[in-house]
């Protein structure tokens, strides 16, 4: 798992620049950029390879131009061999994608993108900082608009806004901007990151994804007033805009987490889910891992099912991997691949506002023909390109990526975890308007009246884009889902996927948590399932506050409090490559 840097490219089809990182929810690249719009789309498709261009080193003559060239993992070096082959001259190794940059001929790249092992070639461009002033009145992928379209509104207009329901936010924080600092708002639960002992860093959102998501599933300016339906677009509402999160922060500045802390939060998340002055019927997973491991097995997908059984609706990212096909492709991310969860796919609005046009993002996880136990298309696509989100200034993203910025309050973000807490603050209205129903419910009811996409299968799409307004006068189905429930007793190392926690070059593997306790999976399980797996501050044997932090160590290596408090935020101790969308560019629409 590397540090969450991001490399800029782009399309020359289009001219769109774009970025690519390895984010949240993202399985490893085996994908190509595909069909690429204005903005950052961090998800790419697979490309088919030919036989008889694979290997091809014959030399090529004519202008050179400068590109961006992505390989599957270990095949780096015979790309960079075929590039010199070619005539081309490698410039500088981009490790994060798995890539490098070079000058080509321009007449080879159609051959180098047929070569076995190499992912994408795309032509490399700058990029260019949107500008400083927004407006989001002529933005139709501003959150007006976004709510407008979905249906959001029209609730908002029956009188549904998600008062009284709390969104449970796994992710990095939540850090108390203008959208989402109205007294209670926000409820901080237990900081189970890694910046935790850090008092200027606890509960904060440091990397600026948590903040993000929560802004778009329940983000209310300061000064708005009802009726919502009727507030200029220049002031920032969210799809459920008086529903309240509860944060849990599990990750730091570039998105660093292990899976044992996010199964950790989840558990925590279930035990105090009604609390006194807490109703928690929703739970925001932005995150994913590319695990090939059964869902019946996983451990983390045990987790997010023994959240949905005790009523709590789990939304998580598809992933970012594109659409794939054939049995080597790896489906949704983990646990969105559950086939109890709500797995959420992207749409694009394609600059209207409008549906009917609408497409499925790019880079949308799905699969056709995969491993069955891996292999669950999303349960639906909701809007996650181009969406104006909440700016949390000096953050890891704002810091190393102002490119992003929307005039000084906001950031425009593409991902399946946009699309994830889209569906998320929806969720939120149903379950205001109809409190008794069960997650198995919730979603029938939300699939059931998604709107099919033309000119994408059901692999892609699911059931379709979430369309709100007819489950206003429609009952909800009564219906219980009868899929193989998960066990929780496999792998927390596979569960990992390729995902993982390093310092100084130690790697976090292998069945243990951060404090290098190790995990009995099905002990955990027992434990989760009588809703016991928390006791007091302590997980797995462990507490989970400050001063535990200190000594503590993961193989021969060992830290203490400073090795990541203060300065050391800014990412180089701690890499992050499981949250899908943290891509942030400009969007060049034309």
């Amino acid at each position: 798992m590397n540090v969450g840097r991001v490399v800029a490219v782009s399309d020359g089809a289009r001219g769109a620049t774009i970025m690519l990182s390895r984010s949240w929810g993202r399985r490893r690249d085996r994908t190509s950029l595909g069909r690429v719009l204005a903005g950052f789309l961090v998800a790419l498709v697979v490309m088919t390879t030919s036989a008889a261009a694979r290997g091809a080193l014959a030399a090529f003559t004519g202008p050179s131009t400068s590109v961006i060239v992505r390989a599957t993992p270990g095949s780096e070096a015979l790309a960079e061999r075929v590039v010199a082959g070619m005539g081309g001259t490698v410039r500088t190794r981009l490790s994060i994608i798995d890539g490098f940059t070079a000058s080509l001929p321009a007449a080879a790249i159609p051959a180098l993108r047929s070569t076995a092992g190499v992912v994408s070639v795309t032509r490399d461009s700058r990029l260019r900082p949107q500008s400083a002033t927004y407006d989001p009145s002529g933005d139709v992928n501003s959150m007006a608009s976004t709510t407008q379209y979905i249906g959001a509104q029209d609730y908002w207009r029956a009188g549904y806004t998600g008062q009284g329901v709390d969104v449970a936010l796994i992710d990095s924080g939540i850090a108390p901007v203008d959208g989402l600092s109205i007294p209670g708002k926000v409820v901080y639960g237990p900081d189970l990151s890694l910046e935790s002992q850090a008092p200027n860093l606890t509960n904060l959102d440091t990397y600026g994804h948590g903040t993000f998501m929560g802004g778009l599933i329940a983000g209310r300016d300061d000064g708005v007033v009802g009726p919502y339906q009727d507030a200029p677009a220049s002031q920032y509402l969210g799809v459920a805009p008086d529903a309240r999160i509860l944060s849990i922060k599990v990750a730091t500045a570039d998105g660093g987490t292990d899976v044992s802390q996010v199964i950790a939060a989840i558990d925590w998340v279930v035990q105090h889910a009604h609390d006194p002055g807490l109703n928690v019927r929703v739970l925001n997973l932005s995150y994913g891992t590319n695990s090939t491991q059964s869902y019946i097995l996983d451990p983390l997908a045990y987790a997010a099912e023994v959240a949905w059984k005790n009523g709590i609706v789990v939304v998580a990212s598809a992933g970012n991997t594109g659409y794939q096909r054939g049995a080597g492709a790896p489906g949704l991310a983990d646990p969105g691949y559950d086939p109890f969860i709500i797995g959420v796919g992207a749409s694009d609005s394609m600059g209207t506002s409008a549906q009917w046009d609408d497409n499925v993002s790019s880079f949308s996880a799905s699969s056709a023909g995969c491993q069955w136990f891996t292999c669950k298309k999303p349960d639906f696509v909701a809007p996650g390109a181009h969406l104006q989100g909440l700016r949390v200034p000096n953050s890891y993203i704002d810091l190393n990526h102002q490119e992003g910025l929307l005039g000084t309050r906001y950031f425009r973000g593409s991902g399946t975890s946009q699309a994830a807490a889209v569906a998320s603050g929806a969720v939120a209205l149903v379950l205001q308007k109809y409190p008794s129903l069960t997650p198995d419910q919730v979603n029938q009811f939300l699939a059931g009246w998604a709107v099919k996409l033309n000119g994408f299968d059901s692999d892609a799409q699911g059931a379709g884009e979430l369309r709100l307004t007819p489950t206003l006068t429609k009952q909800p189905p009564n219906y219980v889902a009868k899929f193989t429930p998960a066990t929780g007793t496999g792998s927390l190392e596979a569960a990992r996927g390729s995902d993982h926690l390093t310092r100084n070059g130690v790697v976090l593997q292998g069945e243990q948590d951060i404090f290098g306790h190790p995990i009995d999976a099905a002990a955990l399980a027992l434990l989760e399932g009588a809703g016991s797996s928390w006791s007091g501050g302590n997980w797995n044997g462990s507490s989970w506050s400050g001063s535990s932090w200190s000594g503590s160590s993961w193989s021969s290596s060992s830290w203490s409090g400073s090795s990541w408090s203060g300065s050391s935020w800014s990412g180089s101790s701690w890499s992050g490559s499981s949250w899908s969308g943290n891509s942030w560019s400009n969007s060049i629409w034309g």
